[in-house]
């Protein structure tokens, strides 16, 4: 399949206004492209932006490119809580407003830069954009400095980004995730076990894994990319296993957590309600945060319900052995590492055997130019045969690639906002 890149930008100059062309982003060591006569801009790579969809709570709702953000409703029970903010996909839910197009054409090209490779300029250029984007108009920069921030392992920056992002978008930033690398060990494992949905007694079930691995003293990795919520009696539960878990050693470690964020926009300071769903922020807290957000949680627990909150504890994060990870729970086809020159060979029996195809890149890093051309070429067949391919957790980096050649015409791509 052969598609281009390259098309003339069309000129928005309305009267009264003088539109200046922004130049031309050129690679360190190249020659900037020559002018076409008459004075015209020079063609970049890119694309219109396209009409997009976005998932919320496991539902899909088109929408298009107009000028008017779409109206939200403020749903005050959990589970349209849940809904509103589950796996809500930056890349997928793009309004197109004035001054859109050139943060479009600035996200496009950090995202361009970064699958070639040339992370020395990515890091000050996302800082300097961020700055041309007051507040929240550019929220997608910030989302993909965190994950660059994430990647390189600089937590120090990461955090000091938190503060900044916080007085800008008053909204809690996303959370440092600790990394878990298994090396293969001969005749190792490590049990893989997955939290989805909304808990509830219902379908209390789910946290067995959690309960076996702790009585048997087994580490166990525990998948959250899907995990909405659990109402106060699940949290109770769960607050119970990982405390325990820390307490013995046993080396529980979760995944993709998102919870810490979703627990703080659902609890009040002064509403004295759900105490262990504030226990669990606290637990999570004292595993994914720092003393201090830990400290200030404590103060707002006790200020609530009027009694001692838990004190940090100054023990190690559960890290997992050395050993090989089993197979995930999920039927899923999971990529990992930095993906450079593939023609995803490996997709043929996925693509052909499955009706929902669901390709997991949370432990991808990076696709380069050439790579992510090729998985066009694999999507595209697919488009018209009734067939539904999900692109579940990429890194804000990888994702906005992937809008730039038009996968998010091809596929679902569902990003975790933090």
């Amino acid at each position: 399949m052969v598609f281009s890149f390259f098309k003339k930008k069309a000129d928005k100059a309305t009267s009264g206004e003088v539109v200046q062309p922004k130049p031309a982003f050129v690679p360190t060591g190249q020659k900037p492209a020559a002018q076409p006569e008459g004075g015209e801009e020079a063609p970049r790579i890119r694309e219109p932006l396209p009409d997009l969809e976005y998932v919320q709570g496991g539902s899909t709702a088109a929408t298009k490119n107009t000028a008017t953000k779409p109206a939200r409703t403020d749903h005050e029970t959990l589970m349209s809580e849940f809904d509103r903010e589950f796996t809500e996909s930056n890349v997928m839910a793009i309004d197109v407003e004035h001054g859109a197009d050139s943060l479009q054409a600035d996200i496009e090209q950090v995202a361009v830069l970064y699958a070639n490779s040339q992370d020395a300029v990515v890091k000050p250029l996302l800082e300097s954009l961020l700055g041309a984007y007051p507040g929240d108009e550019g929220v997608r920069l910030w989302w993909m400095l965190f994950d660059f921030l994430q990647l390189k392992g600089d937590r120090g920056g990461f955090e000091k980004l938190g503060v900044e992002f916080a007085q800008a978008c008053e909204t809690s930033p996303p959370t440092w995730r600790e990394q878990a690398h298994a090396v293969a060990a001969a005749g190792a494992t490590v049990a893989t076990a997955a939290l989805k949905g909304v808990l509830t007694a219902d379908n209390a079930t789910a946290l067995e894994p959690l309960a076996g691995a702790i009585r048997d003293k087994r580490p166990l990795r525990v998948d959250c990319s899907g995990l909405a919520g659990c109402d106060d009696e699940i949290s109770g539960r769960l607050v119970d296993l990982l405390t325990s878990a820390r307490r013995q050693g046993v080396a529980i470690v979760l995944e993709q957590v998102d919870m810490i964020r979703r627990l703080r926009a659902r609890l009040t300071v002064g509403e004295a309600e759900g105490a262990r769903s504030w226990l669990l922020l606290l637990e999570l807290l004292q595993r994914h945060g720092t003393q201090e957000e830990f400290e200030q949680c404590a103060i707002d627990f006790a200020v609530t319900f009027e009694r001692s909150p838990p004190s940090w504890e100054a023990v190690p994060v559960p890290r997992l052995p050395q050993g090989q990870v089993s197979a995930p729970a999920d039927d899923a086809h999971y990529l990992s590492g930095e993906i450079k020159s593939s023609r995803f060979d490996d997709l043929t029996a996925v693509l052909h055997l499955k009706d929902n195809i669901v390709l997991d890149f949370s432990a991808v890093r990076r696709v380069d130019f050439f790579s992510v051309g090729q998985l066009v070429n694999r999507l595209a067949p697919l488009k018209g045969s009734g067939r539904e391919v999900v692109i579940r957790s990429p890194n804000h980096l990888v994702a906005e690639l992937m809008a730039v050649v038009g996968i998010n015409k091809l596929a679902r791509i569902i990003v975790p906002r933090s």
